[in-house]
């Protein structure tokens, strides 16, 4: 085991520095300044600018220099726009009440997703099962954009019992775990209920009922265990999918999270903070993937060869 994790993070480091290069190529790439946006600049203004920023330096040096700075100092510079403050200031600002409600989602979907998927299996083709379908079909056809105005909607303008925006206290932050948690919630309890079921009619469980074995036990230490493998697969890539679709979250319900950061970045042309929030949801994306790859070989260890 400690082998197989040791090579998975050997590939996730170099993935995250081609990552970061690329990024870097793109976004030097597109057409524009991060100075363009101004009024017109006279030249030996922007010149100076330049030289502050390090932008008239070649590619390949710009490139090498950035990396050394994430590497050595976790620095990612200044920020184009705000002239007091550096992409690191703007991050930790906004990135720790993303994570905090991004954590909370992924917990709240994780939990209701599992337990309504492997109900939904137990009780295959009865009232309950049909009742866990739909709701996880009612629930994934409604993603954050369409679930965020109906909560404002009816606990704060009907019932008057939430905030309808803000981030001062535990209250202001139900509605917003509830908006991004609800459709993945849904897709955790499909996957798991269709895992579940065919686990069920498997050999191995056949042959556990037939010993005479509770049918709980069956369950939790016979049939949950392999029925994960499709779940946690899908997990990595959900906790990303939180973490960057929290931009509408951040924006309807006033948070002031890292979602908010990146678009107002990219309407001001402020490379460096777009490079900052770019790289860190690229490392959550490759962290989160490698702590799945780790489950896996965990889970089934005929994965580790």
């Amino acid at each position: 085991m400690l082998s197989y994790t040791l090579k998975r993070i050997a590939i996730a480091i170099p993935t995250l520095l081609v990552l970061i290069v690329v990024s870097f190529v793109l976004m030097h790439s597109a057409p524009g300044g991060p100075f363009t946006a101004e009024r017109q600049l006279p030249p030996e203004v922007l010149a100076n600018l330049n030289a502050k920023y390090g932008l008239d330096q070649p590619l390949w040096r710009q490139i090498v220099t950035y990396v050394w700075n994430i590497v050595s100092a976790f620095d990612f510079g200044p920020s184009f726009v705000y002239k007091d403050r550096t992409v690191n200031q703007i991050i930790a600002q906004g990135f720790p009440i993303t994570l905090t409600y991004g954590l909370l989602s992924f917990a709240v979907a994780v939990i209701a997703g599992v337990s309504l998927g492997v109900v939904a299996a137990i009780r295959h083709n009865s009232a309950v099962d049909y009742a866990a379908v739909g709701v996880s079909i009612g629930a994934q056809v409604l993603p954050n954009f369409v679930m965020a105005p109906i909560l404002v909607l009816v606990f704060t303008l009907w019932l008057g019992w939430l905030p309808g925006g803000g981030w001062q206290g535990p209250e202001y932050w139900i509605m917003p775990v509830i908006a991004l948690s609800t459709s993945f919630m849904a897709s955790i309890a499909r996957i798991t209920r269709s895992s579940m079921l065919e686990v069920l009619t498997s050999n191995h469980i056949r042959t556990a009922r037939a010993k005479g074995l509770p049918e709980r036990r069956v369950i939790l230490r016979h049939a949950l265990k392999p029925a994960m493998l499709p779940v946690i697969s899908y997990l990595g890539p959900a906790f990303v999918a939180m973490i960057t679709g929290s931009v509408v979250v951040d924006i309807y319900f006033s948070t002031g999270g890292i979602g908010k950061a990146f678009v107002d970045s990219a309407l001001n042309r402020d490379y460096a903070v777009m490079m900052g929030v770019t790289i860190l949801v690229g490392a959550l994306t490759i962290a989160f993937n490698l702590v799945v790859d780790i489950l896996y070989g965990y889970i089934d260890p005929k994965i580790r060869y």
